[in-house]
């Protein structure tokens, strides 16, 4: 009966001292922020627009091939618009970065840091972030989906929960076929190392 709890014992702590000591390998892999893309498209009453922004920096976290966290950096200067040309394209891409919209002058980057990743299938995940735009950080949660060194995901954001207050009938009434819906959409399509 002794030898029978020394050698539980024994097998108990060198159990122990191997968890102690076997750390977990977590990975974090940078994003290719020129083979990756974001979209946004935002829509009116009377139609939508869409365009690019690029990413600034970011990097997605693994652990033992599976996501655990990531953070972005978006540089809110390369605001474009792609459905329209010439003055009224240069018009949009303005009115985008003026004050009206996101203000970049005075907030040049918005960024997004997952809080929780939870796996849903084999290469899909639901991720739960703080989301900060002009200085107003709100929570998300979005579908998320990598496959090798790719990921993707869609998004919606309502811009009124940033004061972005252009348009939205949020806080202005009588605005009828000008008005501007409060959701935009985000499609990203991400290369990492």
């Amino acid at each position: 009966m002794k030898n029978s709890i020394k050698n539980i014992t024994a097998i108990v702590l060198v159990v122990f001292m191997t968890f102690s000591f076997t750390t977990i390998e977590e990975e974090k892999k940078e994003i290719k922020v020129e083979n990756s893309k974001v979209v946004w498209k935002g829509y009116k009453v009377t139609g939508s627009h869409e365009g690019t922004i690029a990413i600034k920096s970011g990097h997605l976290n693994f652990s033992n091939d599976k996501l655990t966290g990531g953070t972005f950096v978006i540089d809110m200067s390369t605001i474009t618009n792609t459905d329209l040309e010439g003055e009224y394209k240069e018009k949009l891409e303005g009115h985008l970065k003026s004050d009206d919209f996101f203000g970049v002058e005075k907030y040049p980057t918005a960024s997004l840091i997952f809080t929780e990743v939870k796996s849903t299938g084999k290469n899909s995940y639901k991720v739960t972030g703080d989301l900060t735009i002009k200085g107003i950080t709100e929570t998300v949660s979005f579908d998320l989906s990598v496959y090798g060194s790719k990921a993707n995901t869609s998004l919606k954001v309502d811009r009124s929960k940033f004061d972005v207050r252009y348009g939205s009938t949020s806080f202005f009434d009588g605005l009828k076929d000008k008005a501007i819906y409060d959701e935009f959409d985000l499609t990203a399509d991400l290369e990492f190392k």
